[in-house]
């Protein structure tokens, strides 16, 4: 996620900015024919990321790997300066119940849900992330409302990295959407959560990261987890995934109750969710997440009560290519088919 990557990769998916700048009441309307709707998430899920631009059946994978709830990658802008999200960023794939709805309808009959998420490395590193190309922040809040409405669901994520995490207006902006969108949640009744998925470094969150959710709370926005990346760290040295991951996430945790002074040591770990990449991540071998490593973080997380797990990518969660790093399509470690969804689905509930 730190350095750029082909259109249609990891959290950086193929979605380039939306088509025109739509005022806020024209965004928020509801689909012809939403998704049922949601309940709330449970208090600890896993929940990878789908590679929603590819053609692949959303619910048609969760059913094979087991997964009960998927993470979907990604809502951004067709072209910067544009206010309007499109999955992937393609014009085509507008924010609609024709879009996903069926699929959607089709895992919660089964007992799960989906979390939509917005930016990813490429939006980031495009300006066509929607808080980063929409000046309007009545219009940010109206595109994720639309979301909200469009499918049910009753989180959003925010995935913020690269250019995203320097881009001050941008952040300020995003921010004060959220805290918009929580403020039109709580008069209809919905239930809505934010996360932000953010990188990091072995002991936490990078100055910039943390600068992003210390702007949330100045402007009044409830974050309500917080999900760091570990892995591409880029960072010269060789790593133990699972003990790395355990050091950011106890950073991070220290962070939080920085920002949060006066909240619980079990509500600032609530608040915390990891996603790997897993096997071998952008950076090479010397960063790779085995599938000894995915037991000893879900049995770590759970010890802790972490809010969620969650990995790069679902349609990675295979061995059709050992020894290849950074793939799309594949870990790049011997394994099984799903051999590390099976391993986080311990954690739902």
């Amino acid at each position: 996620m730190r350095r750029p990557r082909p259109r249609r990769t990891r959290l950086a998916a193929a979605f380039a900015a939306a088509a025109t700048v739509l005022g806020g009441a024209a965004l928020a309307g509801v689909a012809a024919s939403p998704a049922t709707a949601a309940t709330a998430l449970p208090a600890h899920l896993s929940a990878p990321y789908f590679e929603a631009w590819n053609g692949d059946s959303l619910a048609g994978l969760a059913q094979q790997s087991g997964n009960r709830y998927l993470t979907m990658a990604f809502l951004q802008a067709d072209r910067k300066g544009s206010c309007t999200p499109y999955w992937n960023g393609d014009s085509g794939m507008p924010v609609d119940a024709a879009q996903f709805g069926s699929d959607i309808d089709t895992m919660r009959a089964a007992g799960g849900d989906v979390i939509p998420s917005f930016g990813g490395y490429t939006a980031d590193n495009t300006g066509t992330e929607i808080a980063d190309s929409c000046t309007d922040v009545d219009a940010i809040a109206a595109a994720y409302e639309k979301v909200v409405t469009t499918y049910d669901v009753t989180r959003i994520d925010l995935d913020i990295e690269d250019n995203s995490l320097t881009n001050s207006a941008g952040i300020t902006r995003r921010n004060q959407a959220i805290r918009k969108v929580e403020d039109w949640a709580a008069a209809q009744g919905r239930t809505v959560q934010f996360s932000y998925t953010l990188p990091c470094t072995v002991n936490g969150l990078a100055d910039d990261a943390y600068a992003v959710l210390s702007d949330a709370v100045a402007n009044g926005a409830r974050v309500d987890v917080v999900n760091v990346m570990t892995f591409d760290y880029y960072d010269g040295g060789s790593h133990e995934m699972a003990d790395d991951t355990k050091t950011a996430a106890t950073g991070l945790h220290d962070q939080l109750a920085d920002l949060y002074p006066g909240t619980d040591d079990a509500a600032l770990w609530q608040k915390i969710g990891v996603t790997e990449m897993i096997g071998i991540d952008d950076y090479g071998a010397a960063e790779t997440f085995t599938t000894a490593d995915a037991p000893a973080v879900e049995s770590w997380a759970e010890s802790k009560g972490l809010a969620m797990l969650s990995f790069w990518a679902l349609q990675r969660d295979n061995g059709g290519c050992p020894g290849t790093g950074g793939s799309d399509t594949c870990s790049g470690v011997d394994q099984s088919i799903w051999q590390f969804s099976q391993a986080f689905a311990a954690f739902d509930g």
